[in-house]
């Protein structure tokens, strides 16, 4: 009897190993994924790398996500910074790389790098790609996937004029559809 308690207990200890085990690996695959998926979108997988390299770096040298965020979009009173995640936005040109910012107030992005545009034609000029929405504004959120390949989700933001933003490529797809729907509730309550 007393052999068969304490296999009984071991065989317990186990099946809660196991449990655990499988829960971080699913947490592993997950976020495997999402980088891959990131990764993927980029006309390449080093620019992508580099880009994440930049804003690691830049985040160390000027205090961390909230001072990143407000010294690109300024100080609004009440804001209160809440997450940022790496993405894409989708552009009429192609995809760009940056950080999708979230506040109480503001939705925001900016690129990783500066972008090339030419306002007038033989003068070049490099910008950082940004765009900020008040989280009022902002009408719906919704949630999507590419049907052919269901590990490709995206974010559409629609303002009340009407204006579409799509994000993608989402490292933390989850964790930031959760952010912007709590955000969005939140402002109307």
């Amino acid at each position: 009897m007393l052999v068969y308690i304490n296999i009984y207990k071991m065989w317990e200890v186990l099946d809660r190993c196991g449990k655990r085990f499988e829960d971080c690996s699913k947490t592993v695959e997950a976020a495997a994924d999402g980088v891959w998926n990131h990764m993927k979108l980029s006309s390449s997988v080093t620019d992508a790398a580099m880009a994440r390299l930049h804003q690691g770096t830049k985040l160390l040298t000027e205090g961390g996500y909230k001072k990143v965020f407000q010294q690109t979009f300024g100080f609004v009173d009440g804001d209160k910074y809440l997450d940022c995640f790496a993405c894409y936005l989708s552009t009429s040109s192609g995809p760009v790389n940056g950080t999708l910012y979230i506040s109480t107030k503001r939705v925001a992005f900016c690129s990783a790098f500066p972008l090339c545009y030419y306002p007038s034609p033989g003068q070049p000029q490099w910008i950082l790609y940004k765009m900020v929405i008040a989280v009022d504004q902002v009408e719906k959120i919704n949630a999507s996937s590419n049907p052919m390949d269901p590990s490709q989700k995206y974010i559409q933001l629609i303002t009340w004029d009407s204006h579409e933003f799509w994000f993608m490529g989402f490292i933390s797809y989850n964790k930031a559809l959760k952010t912007l729907t709590n955000t969005l509730q939140r402002s109307r309550a």
